[in-house]
């Protein structure tokens, strides 16, 4: 397999500890769980999501293990605002705050209140089970657009996760980089469900929800290899990520760094294991490999 060098590493204007991220959503709900996982090797952390408003999220049942990955319908719950006491121990520290909105009014509201609390933002354009934002409006690049600039006009740096959910993900990664981001992330999860047979339902309180884990591996590289080819922006790798094999072939289709959720569900110290088998003193340079798997 091929190991990377070691070395200072950024991406989308954000200075990382080294190419492996924490992915919104899982443990990063609490400034204390953000520590934790950059105390156990991650090199960045993205925050859960926080919108204008606090939400409650959907009626459980939220969250279904598969053998194939996790399906989950949380409904985006947060406490809005309050989330920024969670940062206060955490300044200067590779910390990206996701954020929601349901226009871009709301996206340049929440991302003011962390101006100066966290490194940057991750715009959440693509969770495919909240009623009015996320892939709602990730699906058109008008609004994508339009919600982009409106959040990076405050000179953070300003990350767009994006939504497989599409015909075409590199309209919309076109439309973010018309809209001043810095970086794309690619991909949210994938919308899905299960239906009990014993039950005779679906599965989730919800219904719908997002499929993440081993499942949507291939998806997420060939959503980064197809954005890659038709935009410019510095790519953040996402999807089923699990080992450093993983990681070299995201960032072979063009990622200069990764997100890991699911995975953490497995192994709460997958960042420094990850971390052993990805670097060496004597191994490539990451420039050699971001993108190299195009002809």
């Amino acid at each position: 397999m091929v190991v990377l060098r070691t070395g200072p590493v950024t991406v989308g204007g954000v200075s990382l500890d080294n190419h492996l991220l924490l992915a919104a959503g899982v443990l990063g709900t609490t400034g204390a769980s953000l520590s934790r996982m950059l105390a156990t090797g991650a090199g960045g952390v993205v925050t859960k999501s926080i919108g204008p408003a606090p939400k409650d999220g959907h009626a459980g049942p939220c969250v279904a293990l598969l053998d194939c990955g996790i399906l989950n319908a949380m409904g985006l719950p947060n406490p809005s605002r309050e989330f920024t006491g969670e940062l206060e121990t955490l300044k200067n520290r590779p910390v990206i705050v996701s954020i929601f909105g349901g226009n871009p009014e709301e996206f340049a509201e929440v991302a003011g209140w962390f101006k100066g609390l966290a490194a940057g933002i991750e715009m959440n354009l693509s969770c495919p089970h909240a009623e009015g934002y996320g892939a709602a409006i990730g699906v058109d690049p008008v609004l994508v657009e339009k919600c982009t600039r409106a959040a990076s006009a405050l000179g953070m740096p300003t990350w767009v996760k994006l939504t497989p959910n599409v015909t075409d993900i590199t309209a919309i990664g076109k439309a973010a980089e018309r809209g001043g981001a810095t970086a794309i992330v690619a991909i949210n999860t994938v919308k899905a469900m299960r239906i009990s047979t014993g039950l005779r339902r679906p599965v989730l309180g919800n219904r719908y929800g997002g499929l993440s884990g081993d499942a949507i591996f291939p998806v997420a590289v060939r959503c980064v290899y197809e954005l890659y080819e038709a935009c410019s922006l510095p790519i953040i790798g996402c999807g089923g990520v699990s080992t450093a094999d993983n990681v070299i072939e995201m960032m072979m289709a063009g990622a200069q760094a990764v997100e890991i959720g699911s995975a953490v569900q497995r192994d709460i110290h997958i960042f420094e294991s990850i971390k052993r088998d990805l670097y060496a003193k004597k191994g490539a340079d990451p420039k050699e490999i971001v993108g190299c798997a195009h002809g």
